[in-house]
């Protein structure tokens, strides 16, 4: 056991793979593929005007992750500095990437489901099978592989 007595550094790499899946949602799908925007089910952006509204949405979201980010770097500096063991490359990676889950199901079933701001595909039509299929591929598969790969027990402390 390390001299903090927490085990191993998790949550860290979990709230840096939240963030970072933020950026490549708003990324990927808002400006690269054009499918969405934050408010764009609510807002569609079909004008000057509508369209700056919603990338000032996604200027907050992008914020709101970069946030979310550098709370995780830091907690990563923290736990490093307390002297908690770090994972290793491997289930640092596995960590990233549940926390990527993580944010994709909960972004995914409060935006797309809950509130109705947007959809995966907005843009030109909504279409209701991406959004189940980034639930369960997104979502629920990136948690399970995150997990798989954080999970190894050979590979849990450096």
């Amino acid at each position: 056991m390390d001299r903090s007595g927490l085990g191993v550094s998790k949550a860290s790499g979990i709230i840096i793979g939240a963030g970072m899946g933020g950026f490549v949602d708003g990324i990927l799908l808002h400006q690269i593929a054009h499918w969405h925007n934050m408010g764009s089910a609510v807002v569609a952006p079909v004008t000057l005007e509508t369209m700056r509204q919603n990338m000032m949405w996604d200027g907050w979201f992008h914020a709101a992750v970069w946030v979310c980010t550098l709370l995780g770097i830091y907690w990563l500096l923290n736990d490093a500095r307390r002297g908690t063991r770090l994972p290793t490359p491997k289930a640092f990676t596995g960590l990233l990437i549940t926390g990527w889950g993580l944010f994709n199901l909960v972004e995914g079933l409060m935006d797309h489901h809950v509130l109705g701001l947007h959809h995966v595909r907005d843009i030109p039509t909504h279409v209701p099978l991406y959004d189940w299929l980034f639930l369960a591929v997104g979502g629920l598969g990136f948690i399970l592989l995150g997990g798989a790969l954080a999970g190894d027990r050979r590979d849990s402390v450096a």
